[in-house]
């Protein structure tokens, strides 16, 4: 099972700093990131690939993003 990190409703750096602190928490897998804003969704995705970590889905629904990433 996927670890879950909600970030929403908090400001940049906020979700980049939730989403490498599970990066680091977690050796493989998937990680599943929960955002409500386009700039925290682009950061979040650029933050964990500098980690080696891809965004394999994206899902969009009322402002809100679920970014599924793993290890790449």
């Amino acid at each position: 099972m996927a670890k879950t990190i909600d970030a929403r409703g908090f400001s940049c750096p906020q979700p980049v700093m939730m989403t490498l602190d599970g990066i680091s928490a977690t050796d493989n897998g998937e990680i599943v990131v929960l955002v409500d804003n386009e700039a925290a969704r682009e950061n979040v995705i650029r933050a964990a690939a500098s980690q080696g970590w891809l965004a394999t889905d994206i899902q969009s629904e009322n402002d809100e993003y679920r970014i599924t990433m793993a290890k790449g």
